[in-house]
């Protein structure tokens, strides 16, 4: 198992950069930065959000060892022709170490909010399997050629290309989005507790099966809200049971036997990678103090 941290993209850039050293000094296998330009709801509006795409070429240029990468960039954001040369040169910034990580786009309030179009489900994805497609053949492709019905290329050039970028797709959507990443992706992402993962690994496995893919041969991630909660921290106990309440998000919070428990049922559902935002961890000292706690603690005993 390899534990990866996520810095929020809402922290000021000093902030996620001492994250990214962080994570880089103390043997953490990669950073990643979620795509978005708002928080999510009304609760959101006036949370400053940076850009992914740049936050990533500025970590490859200030680190020399983790795995960058992308959680995940949009589809309906930019085209994908232009996606695939933003990270070959992100990939040569980082001297091979950058993973493309996209999705078909979902968040409503940023398309409304910028005019940019979300179409209904079943041309969202049928744009993102064609995007795919993109990816592929630019990255891999001396000249590409690609006549689909939302995009086309004519000999369209990449250079200089990375010598062997992974392909990542987010996603968790049985009947297409998995057929999507049994039939492109190099590693796969999705949210969901362990039992979650044991049941989308069983239908990736069909989609494989069908392709005939190995399904061993994707690497697959995954990310919950993770703290080693410290007996009489009511602060940590309050954030757990809003969060809980909230329902949003897998939470494993609790102490540091009952965290290794269900890291340890990830680890079972065959998932290679944790991914541990920091958002929900506290600002300052504190937060470093809670990621070293879950490290020293857990981490390390599964790493």
């Amino acid at each position: 198992m390899d534990f990866s941290l996520w810095p929020a993209a809402s922290r000021p850039w000093q902030d996620i950069l001492e994250a990214a050293e962080y994570a880089e000094r103390t043997g953490w296998h990669g950073v990643w930065i979620a795509d978005h330009f708002m928080a999510n709801g009304d609760e959101g509006v006036g949370v400053p959000v940076n850009e992914c795409m740049a936050l990533l070429a500025a970590l490859a240029s200030r680190t020399e060892r983790v795995r960058l990468g992308s959680m995940v960039l949009g589809n309906t954001y930019r085209h994908p022709a232009v996606v695939a040369n933003q990270a070959a040169t992100v990939d040569q910034i980082s001297n091979g170490r950058f993973v493309l990580g996209v999705g078909a786009g979902w968040q409503v309030n940023e398309h409304e909010a910028y005019g940019i179009e979300l179409p209904p489900t079943r041309e969202l994805l049928a744009r993102f399997d064609e995007a795919c497609q993109v990816f592929k053949g630019l990255l891999t492709q001396e000249r590409a050629d690609f006549d689909g019905k939302y995009y086309q290329l004519a000999a369209a050039p990449l250079e200089p290309k990375p010598a062997a970028m992974p392909l990542l797709i987010g996603g968790s959507g049985e009947k297409v989005t998995l057929a999507i990443v049994a039939k492109y992706a190099d590693e796969w992402n999705h949210w969901g507790p362990p039992e979650t993962a044991v049941h989308k690994g069983s239908v990736f496995r069909g989609h494989c099966e069908k392709l005939g893919r190995d399904p061993g041969t994707v690497r697959r991630s995954t990310q919950a809200l993770f703290d080693v909660v410290v007996p009489g921290d009511t602060e940590a106990e309050e954030r757990r049971e809003q969060l809980l309440a909230a329902g949003r998000l897998p939470v494993v919070m609790g102490s540091a036997e009952e965290v290794l428990d269900t890291v340890g049922r990830y680890v079972e559902a065959g998932i290679d990678e944790l991914l541990i935002p920091d958002f929900m961890l506290g600002d300052g000292q504190r937060r470093f103090d809670a990621l070293e706690r879950l490290r020293e603690e857990v981490l390390i005993k599964l790493s």
